[in-house]
């Protein structure tokens, strides 16, 4: 099952992460410029937090996928959007190629204000490296 990770790594005054939880599984402690601590038995995988991220720092991995391999849902903002099926270049926070993945789905919800959030699977090995993707060259 699909569970939370955040890997926000600036304090600053941000919280819609906590607010588009809707099962209690992302809080901030105390001033609101503390980095979010999540609670994954509490993730229902619902995604919601992923969109709803400004810092494009909330992601949802799902280790048990397939047989060795894993599913990464992340934040994507650029046009045109990937495919369903399509082999791409799985990035890292520096930008560097971390693996091949294959698109999962490609989810794009109203409320999100045109943040699809992407999933992708990856040799299980890379699933909590894995932070975007870069389309391959067709």
């Amino acid at each position: 099952m699909r569970k939370i990770l955040i890997d926000c790594r600036e304090q600053i005054p941000c919280d819609p992460c906590r607010h588009a939880c809707p099962s209690g599984a992302i809080i901030i402690e105390g001033d609101i410029t503390n980095l979010p601590e999540t609670f994954p038995e509490k993730c229902t995988g619902c995604g919601l937090c992923v969109a709803a991220c400004p810092g494009q720092a909330c992601f949802l991995v799902d280790d048990a996928f397939a047989e060795g391999r894993a599913s990464v849902d992340f934040p994507y903002e650029y046009l045109p959007l990937p495919e369903k099926g399509m082999t791409v270049s799985a990035r890292d926070n520096e930008g560097s190629t971390v693996c091949d993945a294959v698109v999962e789905d490609v989810i794009l919800r109203k409320s999100a204000q045109g943040t699809a959030v992407v999933r992708v699977s990856v040799p299980k090995e890379f699933a909590y490296q894995v932070r975007g993707m870069k389309p391959l060259k067709r």
